[in-house]
């Protein structure tokens, strides 16, 4: 009994003195673990289809994987540190006031350190594979091209405008839904569907965007994986590829983002009423009647 009780105390006591409770190293731990999660769930199905040549998936998988591979990011860290997995949200967050400016370094570094761990995981998982497919001739551009299963790359097509503008439009619109998302005096998603609506928003953006240039959106989604490749054997074409397109996904996304968070702002979430007002309206006014008593399109009113 007594070696039961010594074991008892013991365990609690190990648990608690291996507890983190510092904010700052709470958030980086979360942050960093569900960025690798969204990564290496993301980057592992753009190995795959590229190096099966097309028979374990396609574009659309893709897509679906990386929708997917968010929504698990958002179960992995939601609640510790939000799962923004995207310095273009963060950003954002601090300039509208959710988010502490002093955050944004440790958020920056958190995401771009499990992008850039996500690289080097999906790299080992998948080196026989990718050796076989190149035949050990690491290219960015070309038939044969492997580097753009870790960072984004331009289609031989658009320009570097056309580019920065494509990323300016993707952020925005990934920043203004989930404004839209959070907006508890809108039309929020329910309590617990917080990772399905993101992950549906990322799918949309990718199934109506992404032909371009693979719809990073996200600055420290592309720059980690792209700092990888340009060290395991890649080299600097990395950065020269595209007319230097590596700083388009890094700054555009800045830039859109802020944009649609304000015009959601200024276009809805800055009239909602008061909710004073809206109160003593519905209590005046017949025609004010919440959805919720509507039936068959009629309104039941008490006489």
């Amino acid at each position: 009994m007594e070696d039961g009780r010594i074991e008892g105390h013991m365990a609690p006591s190990v648990v608690s003195k291996l507890k983190i409770k510092n904010e700052c190293i709470r958030v980086v731990l979360a942050e960093t673990l569900c960025t690798f999660i969204m990564m290496v769930f993301g980057l592992g199905c753009v190995a795959q289809v590229i190096t099966g040549n097309g028979f374990f998936g396609d574009f659309f998988s893709i897509n679906v994987g990386f929708a997917l591979s968010v929504a698990m990011g958002v179960h992995v860290g939601g609640k510790v540190s939000g799962a923004h997995m995207n310095a273009a949200v963060s950003l954002t967050m601090c300039v509208f006031g959710s988010l502490r400016w002093k955050m944004l370094p440790l958020y920056i570094f958190a995401q771009f350190l499990g992008s850039f761990l996500a690289a080097g995981t999906i790299y080992l998982i998948y080196y026989d594979a990718i050796y076989n497919y190149c035949g050990g001739n690491f290219t960015v551009s070309g038939p044969k091209a492997t580097a753009g299963i870790f960072a984004t790359y331009p289609a031989p097509y658009i320009s570097i405008y056309t580019g920065f503008f494509d990323q300016v439009l993707g952020t925005a619109l990934l920043l203004l839904c989930l404004m839209a998302l959070a907006d508890q005096r809108n039309q929020p998603v329910v309590p617990g569907g917080e990772p399905v609506g993101v992950g549906l928003v990322v799918l949309l953006i990718g199934l109506s965007l992404g032909s371009n240039s693979g719809y990073p959106i996200n600055p420290t989604r592309d720059l980690g994986p792209r700092v990888f490749t340009m060290m395991a054997g890649w080299g600097m074409e990395v950065f020269r590829a595209g007319n230097g397109w590596w700083w388009v996904p890094v700054v555009a996304p800045f830039i859109g983002g802020i944009i649609g968070a304000s015009v959601y702002k200024a276009f809805v979430e800055l009239h909602h009423p008061d909710l004073k007002s809206t109160k003593t309206r519905s209590a005046e006014d017949p025609e004010c009647v919440p959805l919720e008593k509507c039936k068959n399109g009629s309104a039941e009113m008490s006489v």
